[in-house]
């Protein structure tokens, strides 16, 4: 990934895993690189920051098959698996917050 792109963003979570991603979702290789002609590279300013000691891991290596596509294809394929189950745990989802509630879900008539 660039990280002097301004569309990049880390974050590391308390358990050491460090996200990297493209907040434009333009990277098809995520998290690994961008495309090279990235259209929407724009630099990142720093002017007036200031930096602490903190630092974040190194970048993790490249998978095997990341120049043939292949894993490019595994991400579409996980990414196309979950758009497709995405209404039904969104219906799950709304009949669980429509359920009654307290007292009420105990003592509802059947019918």
């Amino acid at each position: 990934m660039r990280e002097g792109c301004r569309n990049f963003e880390s974050r590391t979570y308390a358990n050491g895993e460090t996200v990297r991603k493209c907040n434009l979702d333009l990277a098809p290789d995520a998290p690994w690189r961008c495309p090279d002609p990235c259209p929407k590279f724009e630099p990142r300013l720093d002017a007036g920051w200031t930096y602490g000691s903190l630092v974040s891991p190194t970048t993790p290596a490249d998978p095997p098959g990341l120049a043939d596509g292949s894993a490019a294809a595994v991400l579409d394929a996980a990414e196309d698996y979950l758009n497709a189950v995405g209404a039904t745990v969104m219906a799950e989802v709304e009949a669980e917050r429509n359920r009654p509630k307290g007292w009420r879900r105990i003592f509802r008539r059947r019918g």
